[in-house]
Parts: structure tokens; C-alpha cells; sequence
């Protein structure tokens, strides 16, 4: 019965399940867009194509993270610190990708929302460092945490 109030879970039902819906959803997404004459994709499944972005995520971090630690290795050994500040602007770089992706879905109505609490500090968890290792991970934002609000207010 634990495992039943453990949000994942619920999480992955309801994707298999809209996963399953999908392509009997023609008529609801017809009503919305009456000027499309295929609302709904139909070239191929929605499992095949939900599979194919899943091996397309992993395959893609397995080399992002094997290309960063031989980056990372690389420049701190003698012979690469030459390439530290090379590697060290192309890793900010990279790090702009995602927030322009979620600006890139303010055309779709999404992105704006999403970044609307960039501004203000994180509300709800952040790694705590002031607490000098007695909360081990993450922790619970608290007003008075000086890490978290250099730089915020």
C-alpha cells in the first residue's frame, strides 16, 4: 500500500496511459484544430516514436558525460591545464542550452510560465552549504540561508 501513494508511480500510469489514448484522440484534437485534416500524428506509433526519443536521450547523455569527464580529466593534468579556460567557457556555453529551449516554448504558450520564477531564489528545495554537512543533500529553503541568498536579493 506504500507504493501506492508515491507520486511516481501515478506519474508513470497516467503517461502509459495518455501513451495508450494518444491515438485515439483524432476526434477531441479535430475540435480543436478544424482547419488541420490530421490533428494526429499517424506515421508511426506513439511507443515507437516515445522509444526512440528514450534510446536518443540516453545515447546523447552517455556521450555528453563521457566527452566532459575526458574533458575534465584532460585540463587537470599538466599537460592539458593549457585547455582549462577553453573547456571551462565551452561548459557555460552548454549550460545556456536549456533555459533557451524553455524560452523557445514561450511559442507554444509554455516558456513563460516555466521561467517565470527565475528572478526569485528556489522556493521549495536547494542544497544548503551554510549548514557546514549537518543536513546531508538537500534540504528545505530557509530565510536565513546566506549561500542561498548572496547574489539574490
Amino acid at each position: 500500500m506504500k507504493a501506492l501513494r508515491e507520486p511516481l508511480w501515478w506519474l508513470i500510469a497516467l503517461f502509459i496511459g495518455l501513451l495508450a489514448g494518444l491515438p485515439y484522440s483524432a476526434p477531441l484534437f479535430s475540435r480543436l484544430f478544424p482547419e488541420l485534416p490530421r490533428p494526429v500524428y499517424q506515421q508511426e506509433s506513439f511507443w515507437a516514436l516515445t522509444l526512440d526519443h528514450g534510446w536518443l536521450v540516453v545515447a546523447s547523455s552517455l556521450a555528453a558525460t563521457a566527452i566532459g569527464l575526458g574533458a575534465g580529466v584532460a585540463v587537470t593534468r599538466p599537460a592539458g591545464s593549457a585547455f582549462r579556460p577553453l573547456v571551462e567557457t565551452i561548459a557555460a556555453i552548454g549550460q545556456t542550452f536549456p533555459p533557451v529551449a524553455v524560452l523557445g516554448d514561450g511559442g507554444a504558450g509554455a516558456g513563460l510560465w516555466l521561467a517565470a520564477g527565475a528572478h526569485r531564489p528556489p522556493r521549495c528545495m536547494a542544497y544548503c552549504r551554510c549548514c557546514r554537512g549537518r543536513w546531508p543533500g538537500w534540504v528545505r529553503y530557509r530565510r536565513g540561508c546566506q549561500a542561498l541568498l548572496k547574489g539574490w536579493e
